[in-house]
């Protein structure tokens, strides 16, 4: 059998609105799940008079389990449908989500965001969508969940999906090409099968809306670009810088350039998983070789790129955020630190350039005094030492960023332009 097409799904939502149900009934439908290990906590959860929480109970069951270092397959979060090969990128903070997100330490190629048909869109929910889309995320499907609780109402499903469709279309997602699906991750409705019990829905299972997406394309034809996460000194090998391929192609005897160190080294072997590979792609994580640099002239947070078009340092860049989370209010002059591919760098606003109108994307406000919780502007920062960024539109895992400051993400963002040193 021919190996399935691998993507990484993240599912996210309102804390309350059912996200790790859902992942378990996703893993249990697919047969991720070993039907012993259900059986086992299902008989727990009844025992203790919690019958129909079972779902959450096996979740919570695989957590601890988890924690006690005991490995299961489902720890991995892995399923298969027909067509895909599946992770499921762990999401348990949302603050964690935004920040690995925009790391890239887990670039989703999908996300199936849960909203439960009880209480509809919340706050949460909708910075959700923002966030889904600052991040690049272009794939999404709805999963409207708990219909059991509301009887599997067909109005109140259409007044759910009228909500989500406003607000999605303030960051500019068409609704027709959103699957919106009426889902109960309890009772396990239209997940792997159509549901009896919605004979008036007439779309795509969650499983089947699954298969419907596209595999993005590996942008191997763009400047190679590495994020350096760590330095390693091998003894009879010699620096070995490791960090994933954003874009491009890492080949062996390249000459790379690291930047913002400013150090050139020659490629001598690539190796992923302890083997040795002829090249390395967008999406690989790999360790390679390098010759001519020693372990401490490189760190974390450089970036390795040809030397004939290497990373862009930036002297300063305008971006577009949104602000998602301040005590207070953001004015020219603050300074918190910029998590940007694997920099982590204290930048300054120099210049809040204006806010603007998410409804038509047209500015709001030129030159505002502040920026506030909610707010979605455009702004120019300088970095307080060197560090690689580059627009979102050439390089988008290079040019996505968290701004945190007092232990939380505030705010989050896309490099539009870039003024080099």
């Amino acid at each position: 059998m021919a190996e399935k097409e691998h993507m990484n799904l993240v599912v996210i939502g309102h804390v309350d609105h059912g996200k790790s149900t859902t992942v378990g009934r996703l893993l249990l439908e697919t047969g991720a799940i070993e039907p012993h290990i259900i059986a086992k906590y299902k008989k727990e959860a009844e025992e203790k008079g919690k019958g129909s929480f079972y779902f959450a109970w096996v979740m919570d069951g695989l957590k601890e389990e988890r924690e006690r270092g005991v490995t299961i397959d489902v720890a991995h979060k892995k399923f298969f449908t027909d067509k895909y090969y599946f992770t499921v990128i762990d999401a348990p903070g949302h603050r964690d989500f935004v920040k690995n997100m925009i790391t890239g330490t887990s670039q989703a190629d999908a996300a199936i965001i849960t909203c439960s048909a009880i209480e509809g869109p919340q706050a949460q929910t909708k910075e959700h969508v923002f966030l889904a889309t600052t991040l690049g995320v272009k794939q999404i499907i709805v999963a409207i969940n708990k219909m059991d609780a509301i009887k599997y109402d067909e109005a109140k499903y259409k007044e759910v999906v009228a909500a989500m469709t406003k607000i999605m279309a303030m960051v500019g997602i068409k609704a027709e090409n959103v699957p919106f699906v009426p889902i109960s991750a309890y009772e396990g409705d239209n997940f792997k099968t159509p549901s009896a019990n919605m004979p008036w829905y007439k779309g795509k299972t969650l499983v089947q809306a699954l298969d419907m997406l596209t595999i993005p394309a590996k942008p191997t034809d763009k400047p190679l670009r590495v994020p350096v996460q760590d330095v390693y000194t091998i003894t009879g090998i010699g620096t070995v810088p490791v960090g994933r391929v954003e874009t491009g192609v890492l080949k062996p005897n390249a000459k790379v350039s690291f930047q913002p160190s400013n150090v050139v080294g020659e490629v001598k072997s690539i190796e992923m998983h302890h083997e040795i590979l002829p090249q390395a792609l967008p999406g690989d994580n790999v360790g390679f070789n390098v010759r001519g640099v020693a372990k401490n002239d490189i760190k974390r947070g450089d970036v390795a790129g040809p030397v004939d078009n290497p990373p862009t340092v930036a002297k300063t860049f305008t971006a577009q955020i949104v602000v998602l989370n301040h005590p207070s209010v953001i004015t020219v002059g603050y300074t918190p630190v910029f998590h940007c591919h694997t920099a982590q760098v204290a930048c300054r606003f120099v210049e809040l350039v204006k806010t603007i109108d998410p409804k038509t994307g047209q500015a709001k406000e030129n030159n505002p005094q502040f920026l506030k919780t909610g707010d979605i502007a455009v702004v120019k920062v300088e970095p307080s030492k060197p560090m690689v960024v580059e627009t979102s539109k050439e390089f988008p895992q290079l040019g996505r960023f968290a701004i945190r400051d007092m232990g939380q993400t505030v705010a989050a963002g896309m490099c539009t332009e870039v003024e080099k040193r």
